[in-house]
């Protein structure tokens, strides 16, 4: 048993700090979002699709959002045309509780704890953004992609910030360090 208390330990710090971030999330979204007759998309991803339409404007593109009619998202409109959608799924905050739980998981000190998750999941968020926008451009520009862009390329890119970021948490900050 002893060998494995530290495997146990990790195990029962990323479930119980994952699930209690998902029930305050969860709660936030029960009551935030409107799924029936108006539809209202959570203030979350209503702002990261206001923030893509801010980098994309930056980039010289004629963009706006606007909530689904039809559904829990915001549309994304670039040049006249219905492009791209933010649902809650594309907002990251899934994303930053799984990051959470994994860095209190494998804590360090206090400080370096607090900060990392604070800074990473702000990281996370800008790099996020950045993804949607480059990603509404791309579908824009090769609508018979949006398979490969949509499903493959860019949650690579979510995913793949998160385990770098992992990495260099366990490998700098962490009681386990090397």
């Amino acid at each position: 048993m002893k060998k494995h208390k530290n495997i146990i330990f990790f195990l029962i710090k990323f479930f119980v700090t994952y699930f209690i971030l998902f029930a305050i999330y969860s709660y936030y979204l029960e009551n935030s979002q409107q799924k029936e007759d108006n539809f209202k998309s959570a203030s979350i991803t209503k702002k990261v699709a206001d923030q893509t339409v801010d980098v994309l404007t930056f980039f010289g593109y004629n963009v706006e959002t606007v909530q689904h009619d039809k559904e829990v998202s915001m549309k994304l409109i670039i040049e006249g045309e219905y492009t791209a959608r933010v649902i809650e799924g594309c907002n990251s905050i899934s994303v930053i509780i799984l990051f959470m739980a994994f860095v209190v998981a494998f804590s360090g000190s206090i400080k370096a704890t607090v900060l990392y998750l604070l800074f990473g999941s702000v990281f996370i968020y800008v790099i996020n953004v950045l993804r949607i926008s480059l990603l509404t451009v791309m579908i824009y520009k090769y609508p018979n992609q949006i398979g490969v862009l949509h499903d493959i390329i860019f949650p690579g890119i979510i995913y793949g910030t998160v385990f770098l970021l992992w990495v260099i948490w366990v490998n700098k900050f962490s009681k386990y360090k090397k």
